[in-house]
């Protein structure tokens, strides 16, 4: 089994302009996303930008890195508009399908990093937009002929719909306009702060369908993981998920182990970089001298983890002459390797 799991930038953008931009985490110098179905991606957006109705073919979490946003949700099988309010460390879950539109009504940028799994996309190795409006849209791949029997309009009021829109991605949306800017319903429904889940001394928080039901849904878990600087994130591996890691803030070191010992990912990483940890593979972390942020999401809404580390180490559940029997060492350096896991 070979396995490419090497980091990779956000540095490839679909669109930028004066709306904001989109850069996606994936490209043809770094196969490792693709390989395991996995997406990242980031959506910046300038005060007044905005971006119109669309829906994806990947299930995603989002993490709002800063700033705050309107988001307008229709989900299909259901033609009423949830309008949400999100802030800085919300995590936001996206389904297949859904409607979204996204406007920053605020004075400074909103940045949103998105992770997601794309086994059902219909492009392997990448994930796909379908909007409503602009050239790209669907209202624009229509005939006028019908859209004037759809909509029951003239032709010429088609043509106009159709056309108009110039833009196909993100949108300067002018003062004039009075965007929605309070929320229509019951936000925590479908957001979930991950930056009010950490505190003093906690460095770890995380969401999966034990503690917000919505994820069962998408079949996604996400986590949120600060690291002090110089300090190392005990290994782990998942039982039953890959995980696709994204480097908010800070650079470090990144050190991932596959079958039969072999290092897989050796690798300095740094803000705005991606990885993934291929399923049952063994990973840790090692934050740089400015520490690290990273946000996590696994393929599993109800991950299974293994730790290798800490006091909650299967090392340390181990029998002490299990352990000497393994390693081949003295009865005192178990003890010793033992006790190290309270440290």
């Amino acid at each position: 089994m070979e396995s490419n799991s090497s980091s990779q930038t956000a540095d490839a953008s679909v669109y930028e302009g004066e709306a904001g931009g989109y850069y996606p985490g994936t490209g043809p110098q770094s196969p490792a996303i693709p390989q395991g179905k996995l997406a990242a991606g980031k959506l910046v957006l300038h005060p007044r930008g905005f971006s119109p109705p669309h829906y994806s073919d990947t299930f995603n979490i989002g993490y709002v890195a800063q700033g705050t946003c309107t988001v307008g949700l229709i989900s299909p099988n259901d033609p009423q508009e949830k309008v949400l309010i999100i802030k800085k460390g919300d995590a936001f879950p996206m389904n297949i399908g859904t409607i979204s539109w996204w406007f920053n009504g605020g004075d400074s940028d909103f940045t949103i990093i998105f992770l997601g799994e794309r086994s059902q996309s219909l492009n392997p190795g990448q994930s796909d937009y379908f909007f409503l409006t602009g050239p790209i849209g669907v209202l624009a791949a229509f005939s006028p002929e019908f859209i004037t029997k759809i909509f029951h309009l003239k032709e010429s009021e088609a043509n106009i719909l159709m056309s108009s829109q110039t833009n196909p991605f993100l949108v300067k949306v002018g003062k004039e306009i009075n965007m929605p800017n309070q929320s229509n319903c019951e936000t925590r429904e479908y957001v979930f702060n991950l930056d009010g889940l950490i505190s003093s001394g906690v460095n770890y928080a995380n969401i999966t369908a034990e503690n917000f039901p919505l994820l069962d849904k998408i079949g996604l878990s996400a986590s949120l993981v600060r690291l002090e600087p110089n300090t190392v994130l005990n290994p782990s591996y998942s039982a039953n998920g890959s995980q696709i890691i994204y480097v908010l803030r800070g650079s470090g070191r990144v050190q991932i182990m596959g079958l039969n010992g072999t290092r897989v990912l050796d690798a300095d990483v740094q803000e705005d970089e991606a990885f993934v940890v291929p399923k049952l593979f063994v990973a840790t972390q090692l934050a740089g001298e400015q520490g690290m942020e990273l946000f996590c999401v696994s393929t599993s809404s109800r991950p299974v983890v293994g730790q290798l580390g800490g006091k909650d180490s299967a090392w340390k559940a181990l029998s002490s002459s299990v352990l000497q029997a393994a390693l081949n060492v003295s009865p005192e350096l178990v003890e010793l390797f033992k006790s190290k896991m309270d440290l």
